[in-house]
Order: structure tokens, then sequence, then C-alpha cells
């Protein structure tokens, strides 16, 4: 049976794959999309009910095609995936549903890679991995699997109405913990919320969203976190048409505070003494980007209106400045606990010599340490905006580029490798 093959195989049709198709597709590369379910399913099925992007849709975009939506409006995930599917229609990717990629090999004394596909084998020339950074749920070993509680991680959850009666803690106050707390209140569930580091941007100020600030400040660009902040989250929502989040008001609406789990015995969770610390550290990420704000206005003599009141925090809330350090769940009437604790790579697939001990990508900005092997769509792969949808477009076209580089290598090897190999000519 004949093998097919390819110049470049894209494994995976999210929002990577398809910004990877479009600048393979403009250079001229010969290449294949392979998804196992739909384009964007992430977006689909892999995110709760509500969810809406966390950047307005003038932002959060490819630049060849806007949303249909209001640019301030904050796009549904059922929209977000809508989008992709119609760009992906748009570039006319070669993209190929349903076929899941089950490894890739090097291939034996010549260049370029095998690829098992539930559809059979594919070799290429390259491979780009393009399956993002939400690829394996991370539930820390803390509570015992086997007590009654129910245990989820954030993308199960979909709505209130899928728990169980009872109380609910999330464990985790990044954007996605603190939107499904927040949810989960207004609901009228009896809700508690482990806060860890955190930053906490203003959803907008002086009349611009804090992307928008980000972007002016060249704050996007950062092409690593700073010192000792790889681990913090960022609280922000663009849920009921975005809103600043502040803990405050989240424990004045009946939330309750606490600060990072650490341990449980008997019954009770126990929680570390930071969560003061960490509230304040948010606030204080908060202020600096409003004083930025403030001196680029100045420096640069923008008309935008003043914000005074942005500077003033309330007083922190008792169970904050009296936390509460171990809780009895079943006591509490806790019945389930959503882990909102981020994600871990999976790239067992992948059976090459390009990972760390931790099974980590070895790359330079989606330059894998495996010639031919590429990488797109991970947190700050080239700065801080390369998980999110316009900025893996950039990193999809970096990507692009060092293919054409290096087939432009291959290609000058093929042609002296023909000139020398060419029969001598005879002459009468």
């Amino acid at each position: 049976m004949s093998i097919e093959r390819v110049d470049t195989l894209v494994v995976g049709a999210g929002q990577a794959g398809v910004a990877m198709s479009e600048h393979l597709g403009n250079a001229g590369v010969s290449h294949l999309v392979l998804e196992r379910s739909r384009v964007a399913e992430a977006w689909r099925t892999h995110r709760w009910d509500s969810l809406v992007a966390n950047g307005p849709a003038w932002h959060d975009r490819f630049p060849g095609m806007e949303f249909d939506a209001d640019p301030d409006a904050f796009v549904s995930k059922q929209g977000v995936a809508e989008y992709l599917e119609s760009y992906a229609k748009m570039i006319n990717a070669p993209i190929r549903t349903g076929v899941e990629v089950s490894s890739v090999t090097r291939l034996e004394g010549r260049p370029g890679f095998r690829v098992e596909t539930s559809k059979g084998p594919i070799e290429a020339c390259n491979v780009v991995a393009a399956t993002g950074p939400f690829q394996t749920a991370v539930i820390p070993d803390v509570i015992p699997t086997k007590s009654a509680l129910r245990q989820i991680h954030s993308s199960q959850y979909r709505n209130s109405y899928d728990l169980p009666a009872g109380g609910v803690l999330v464990i985790g106050a990044g954007s996605s913990g603190v939107q499904i707390a927040d949810e989960l209140n207004r609901a009228g569930r009896n809700v508690f919320l482990s806060v860890g580091p955190h930053d906490r941007p203003p959803r907008a100020y002086r009349g611009r969203d804090f992307v928008w600030w980000l972007g002016v400040l060249g704050l996007w660009n950062m092409e690593t976190p700073a010192p000792g902040t790889e681990h913090v989250t960022i609280a922000v929502s663009g849920a009921r048409g975005g809103q600043t989040i502040d803990f405050r008001d989240l424990a004045a609406q009946g939330i309750t505070l606490l600060g990072r789990s650490s341990a449980f015995s008997d019954g009770q969770l126990h929680f570390a003494h930071d969560l003061r610390r960490n509230i304040e550290g948010g606030d204080e990420n908060h202020l600096n980007l409003l004083r930025a704000a403030d001196a680029y206005v100045v420096a640069n003599g923008l008309d935008l209106p003043e914000e005074p009141q942005a500077h003033h925090l309330g007083a922190l809330p008792v169970c904050v400045t009296d936390p509460i350090l171990s809780l009895d769940l079943a006591k509490a009437g806790i019945t389930t606990v959503i882990w909102a604790t981020g994600f871990g790579v999976d790239y067992s697939w992948m059976k090459l010599d390009c990972f760390d001990a931790a099974g980590r990508p070895i790359h330079q900005r989606g330059v894998g340490k495996e010639p031919g092997i590429f990488f797109l769509g991970l947190p700050w792969q080239s700065r801080r905006g390369s998980s999110f949808i316009w900025g893996v477009w950039h990193d999809a076209k970096h990507v692009a580029d060092q293919i054409t580089t290096q087939a432009k290598y291959m290609d000058y090897h093929a042609k002296a490798h023909a000139a020398v190999t060419k029969p001598a000519e005879t002459h009468a």
C-alpha cells in the first residue's frame, strides 16, 4: 500500500493549527492539518457553557478577519469556534477532521518522519505540534479520590445544574477559577475560593480595555515572565460585559476566600497562611498597571478621562484579615471540589528526543531541538501573548519562515547533489 507524503504535517486544528495553515499556504508549502475531532473542538466542548473570550473582539482575532460582533464585545465560546471554522474555510485550509495521530518517529537513513494515524501512515518532512497549551488537566494529589466529594477539573465543569446539591470549593483563582466561583455564587451555591498568587489587571481603565494598555506599554511583548512569577495566574473576565476582578467584591457577594490548599487529613483541608499576601500582591499588580497607564497618558499627551477612584481599594474583608486555615469540608456542606489548577502537556505520541525531563518541548520560539520538529501555541512561546488567538498567529508566521528557510537549504543540497552525479556528456 502506498504511503501518503506531504512536506509539512500539522497536528491540531485549533487556533494554532489554523494560523499555521494560513502561513504555510501563503509560503506555498505543501501541508496537511490533522484534527482528531472538529475544528476548534476545545472551544466547543472543553469549556463551561457560559464562557466568553477574555479579550474584546477587536483584539482577540486573526488579522485577516473580524468577528461578526461588536468590536468591544466578549465573544461566546461557540462564537470563537465558529470564527475559527469560518477562517479555516476562508483560507481553504487542508484540514482532515476525525483523524487521530498516535505516533511520530524519525525515518531511518533519510530525512523526515513517519506519522501513524487512525487513517493510516503519512510521511512528512516536517511536523508541527499545534496541540495548544491545554492538553492534560492537572489535579494535585491532595484530597483522596476515594472520598465522598465529587472532584472535577475546571475543564470538566459545564454549569451549576450538573453539580450535586451542596457547597462548592473552587481551588485556583485565575481567570477560570474566579469566573466559575462567581457563576456558582450567583446560582445560589455556597462557594469557597482558594486564592494563590495572581495578577489582576483592571478590565478597563480611562476608557481603554486592559489589552490595549498592555499593548501600548509593550507588556504583551515580554519574552519571559518576571523572576518569581512563573506560576502566577491572571484573574480577568469578560463575563457580563467585562468587569474588573476584585476579590473584595467576591467576598462581599458571599464567597469565602481561602489561602492556597496545602494538605488534607481527617476530612479537613488545610490552607497556607498566605491569603492576605496573595490578595495584596494582586492589588499591587493592579495599581502598578494604573500608574504605568497614567504615566503613558502624560508622556504622550493623550486625552483620556481621569479615573482616580480606580486607585482606591476598599478594606480587606474579614475572611482575608482573619483567614480560615483549616476547613472540615463535610461540616461546611461542601460536596464538590473544582480544581482550576491549569494544564500539563502530553507529547507521549512524539517518539523523539526533543523534550526535557518533565516532558516539555525543548525549543527556540517553536523550533524544536529535533530538526524538522516544530511547536505552536505554547505559553510564552516567544512572548506573553503567544497563547492568545492573535499571538499564536504571529508565532505561526515565524515557524513558517523557519520551515521555508530550511527548505531552501535542502533544495540547494538536492541541486548540488544532482549536478555532481549528472553523467558527463559524450562528444562524437
